[in-house]
């Protein structure tokens, strides 16, 4: 292993039977997940599922049990990375410890938290949130993904997605259907602009959003009307009378600055210089893949300075 080489650590938490388990078992089988990576799974509390030796032998990934939060220490983390040598490290965590608790120990050399889960079952999540609040959104303070599964039709997805979007507004929040579909929980109404408007005018600090919800619900946003700024880039890709509109973005950290936006059909001359402000009527358009996106069709194009904030955030979302 060389010294860029780093050994992630992920950490699921929730409740006991918030699917924590079956989540784990579910990223070792995935092939997008999994290459072969030797991974130490660190299990803090014994649930309804087991991990079988089979499964484990089969992933390449062994199992270390704390039944007691006091030997669960700094120490034992680095006898087990002695031990294993692992290339990856997945913590089941019992949310009842705490989250400061697991902050406060000394992770092996190497080690280096990527991502942080909350679970929570959709079941009992109104009652925990009621009778059990702080222990029940501790966790969910310090995620970066936060997912509610087993949701049935009349669980109040919008409703509880803004408690939580107050208690942790940079985590994204995901609700998982008895189908196995996901959906953020996002209506009309949680928007910061109006939807129904004639013409929905996105700010510079509602960009993110606006990009972000066009990808999910492309639906939302078909036959009506938006005015943005952003800049015209070249595509390579596209035909003349085309060009990509949009704005630079922070998707992780300042080495990822990407371009967040989407095709638009019009008269103006494509620069990767030059701000406008684009009024477009939106088309929801299906590709070959049945994947469906937004296509913007321009109305006018004003020239526009350029945002305050140089990178879209996507905070707030």
């Amino acid at each position: 292993m060389s010294e860029q080489e780093f050994i992630p650590v992920y950490m699921l938490t929730g409740f006991l039977e918030s699917g924590k388990t079956t989540m784990i078992k579910s990223m070792l089988a995935d092939e997008g997940f999994s290459s072969g990576q030797k991974t130490l799974i660190i299990c803090c509390e014994d649930g309804e599922n087991e991990y079988e030796p089979e499964y484990l032998k089969k992933h390449n990934a062994v199992l270390a049990m704390f039944d007691e939060q006091a030997d669960l220490t700094s120490l034992k983390l680095k006898e087990l990375n002695k031990k294993y040598q692992p290339e990856r490290v997945i913590i089941e965590y019992n949310s009842v410890w705490g989250i400061e608790f697991i902050s406060r120990l000394r992770m092996p050399p190497l080690w280096e938290w990527v991502q942080v889960i909350t679970l929570a079952d959709a079941g009992t999540f109104e009652n925990y949130m009621t009778n059990m609040r702080n222990i029940m959104t501790d966790p969910m303070k310090e995620a970066d993904l936060i997912l509610i599964n087993r949701c049935q039709p009349d669980f109040r997805k919008s409703y509880w997605r803004k408690q939580m979007r107050a208690m942790n507004n940079s985590a994204t929040i995901l609700f998982e259907n008895p189908d196995g579909t996901t959906e953020d929980g996002v209506t009309d109404e949680d928007l910061p602009y109006d939807v129904n408007a004639p013409v929905i005018e996105i700010s510079e600090d509602q960009f993110g959003v606006f990009y972000l919800d066009s990808m999910e619900h492309p639906e939302r946003y078909d036959k009506k009307v938006i005015c943005a700024v952003g800049q015209p880039f070249p595509h390579s890709r596209l035909s003349k009378g085309f060009y990509f509109f949009g704005r630079y973005a922070m998707t992780c950290c300042a080495n990822d600055i990407q371009k967040a936006g989407w095709i638009c059909k019009g008269a103006t001359t494509p620069s990767p210089s030059a701000f406008i402000r684009l009024t477009a009527r939106c088309e929801k358009a299906t590709d070959p893949d049945g994947q469906t996106a937004l296509i913007l069709r321009e109305m006018k194009a004003e020239p526009a300075s350029a945002p305050k904030e140089k990178y879209v955030s996507f905070m707030n979302i």
